[in-house]
């Protein structure tokens, strides 16, 4: 007999006979069902707020920090040194000759969220005016006006303005000693700015009582300016800061907090894998012993061992399948398009809104767990099923 029919004939009188096995068919779609539903919704949360993070650097920006620091919450620079990394070569100027840059300090503060009244955690950002749309050209305002200079003015991210209370145009937050008003409402583009409040930065640094910035934000004047810029402020003995493009800066950012995730999902699936394959095991060889007699009926008849070994294996992958694409199809449904929010990385104070998407990747690398999981699963039960004497069988007739 064909090796091709006999596999094909196996394994339909194999799938045939499923609806009298669904209850025991059903432990394994749940396993994996499980472990698919969890690992796309942490890795979802990994590469959304992964791309919210590397759609905020920019390539023509250099971001100035202290050489010590891992991110601008933990950078101090000194007032004095502004006027110095701002003389520097390799930065773009505009019309009137002035450094196309900004000095900016962040503080972390907190307001209630509009969904839940609980208190959530957002970044004020001082920053210099003249330049601001200059330097980020991708910060359109979609409502109200710029904040003025000297003023306690804010202008807010459309994230934030959706999510918190009082950041609506018109609101009044306080923010440090003052009370700020909301004059406009910006979107960058889905960047994490976009989870931002911005204001006057001289403002920004009274409000805290504060004299020191946490990083200058420059204009690459074109290539080779990041080499001219770092070589003239890393070599500098009276500064002490690192420079890095804006770009390279998010996605570290990023990285660290996607690595963190990574292993989270890794750890939980593996865990959650481990079970689903015992499950498949008990499963698949509950299967083998209820179809003994049909198995050794089928060998008495002429039908070799491989056929066994396949139907058995692909019944264990179709039901790892079907539960992957009920999880994958549940995270679909769920969390595709959610807007959620979460800290920004390591280091971090405040939280980034942004959005999940279950991408066609994610739902891809489900099913192949799936496989795996039903593959293991199947295995040994399909060589129990391919080694079972004929005979002993049939006496069970």
């Amino acid at each position: 007999m064909k090796l091709m029919t006999q596999l094909v004939a196996v394994s339909s009188i194999s799938l045939r006979s499923l609806p009298s096995r669904a209850a025991s068919s059903a432990v394994i779609v749940l396993g994996t069902f499980g472990v698919v539903f969890v690992l796309l919704w942490v890795l979802a949360l990994s590469t959304g707020l992964a791309g919210a993070l590397n759609a905020t650097g920019h390539a023509d920006r250099a971001i100035i920090l202290h050489k010590q620091a891992q991110n601008e919450i933990g950078s101090t620079l000194a007032h004095d040194s502004i006027a110095t990394i701002l003389d520097a070569p390799g930065i773009a100027k505009d019309q009137a000759d002035r450094p196309i840059a900004s000095a900016e300090a962040v503080a972390s503060v907190n307001l209630p969220r509009l969904d839940n009244g609980k208190l959530g955690t957002l970044i004020l950002r001082g920053v210099s005016t003249a330049q601001l749309q200059q330097l980020r050209p991708e910060l359109h305002l979609i409502k109200g006006r710029m904040f003025r200079a000297g003023l306690s003015e804010i202008i807010v991210g459309k994230a934030a303005s959706e999510r918190y209370a009082n950041l609506g145009l018109g609101g009044q937050p306080k923010f440090g000693a003052n009370q700020w008003t909301v004059v406009g409402i910006f979107d960058s583009g889905g960047g994490a700015h976009d989870s931002e409040v911005m204001g006057d930065i001289d403002t920004a640094l009274a409000a805290y009582q504060r004299t020191a910035y946490n990083s200058v934000i420059v204009k690459l004047d074109g290539p080779g300016a990041l080499a001219k810029l770092r070589a003239a402020l890393e070599h500098d003995p009276t500064l002490s800061v690192e420079v890095n493009l804006e770009s390279d800066y998010y996605e570290r950012q990023s990285e660290t907090f996607a690595r963190v995730l990574a292993i989270i999902a890794r750890a939980i699936t593996t865990i959650m894998a481990i079970g689903a394959v015992f499950a498949a095991l008990n499963t698949m060889y509950s299967a083998v012993s209820a179809r003994a007699v049909e198995i050794a009926t089928l060998r008495a008849i002429g039908y070799g061992a491989l056929g066994v070994v396949v139907s058995v294996i692909l019944e264990a992958l179709m039901l790892s399948v079907l539960g992957a694409a009920i999880g994958a199809g549940l995270d679909w449904a769920l969390l595709d398009g959610n807007t959620v929010s979460s800290l920004a990385g390591s280091g971090s104070l405040a939280q980034i809104v942004f959005h999940m998407h279950i991408s066609g990747a994610l739902i891809t690398l489900g099913i192949v767990w799936a496989c795996v999981v039903g593959l293991i699963g199947g295995l040994l039960p399909a060589i129990r099923a391919a080694r079972m004497p004929v005979a002993l069988a049939l006496r069970a007739i």
